[in-house]
């Protein structure tokens, strides 16, 4: 196995410093990347970056995210460093009209792991989309969250056991780890 980690729209637009459980989340993933970088593992922050007069605010989403601005960079609590990846997206999934799957088959990674926010939509969508470019995905699901729990687990529970399994898993950082060091 040669994971890469996907760290999905942890961005400081949308992690607000005044939500405990964004917070939580941040160092919780902030730890996890520690450990992957000590294994020499590929760590991509996916980023939204949208334009200001994006398709995607016609609905109900508010203009948030603007290319160019802060709120578009990796949280600083992530601890994000040179050799990390920062790739820009103006939609879902972090595969979505970007070079990530070129990327990645140039360092050889063969399996994706994706974490950060919001479970539902980016995460999702971007786990998906590493599964139909040929990788083996896992979503970290405590790595992961939703603006309610009860949406986060339920997204995640549809797809614990599926017709594509072990190629579409879901787990946890330290399962993970188990695994991954024991093979």
């Amino acid at each position: 196995m040669r994971p890469a980690v996907i760290v999905v729209d942890m961005t400081l637009g949308n992690i607000k410093d005044g939500f405990d459980e964004q917070k939580k989340l941040v160092k919780l993933v902030a730890d996890f990347l520690k450990k992957m970088r000590e294994r020499s593992v590929p760590v991509v922050f996916a980023c939204d970056s949208f334009l200001e007069k994006d398709f995607i605010f016609r609905g109900r989403m508010k203009p948030h995210a603007l290319r160019g601005t802060e709120d578009t960079r990796p949280h600083p609590d992530l601890g994000v460093e040179s050799k990390d990846i920062v790739i820009e997206k103006r939609r879902f999934s972090a595969f979505f009209k970007t070079d990530l799957d070129q990327t990645l088959r140039t360092l050889g990674v063969d399996t994706v792991l994706v974490c950060g926010i919001n479970t539902h939509f980016c995460v999702l969508a971007t786990a998906f989309d590493a599964l139909a470019n040929d990788f083996f995905t896992i979503i970290l699901e405590d790595l992961s969250s939703a603006h309610k729990e009860e949406i986060h687990k339920k997204a995640l529970d549809l797809y614990r056991s599926t017709a594509v399994y072990p190629l579409f898993r879901v787990m946890t950082s330290e399962n993970f780890l188990r695994e991954f060091d024991g093979q």
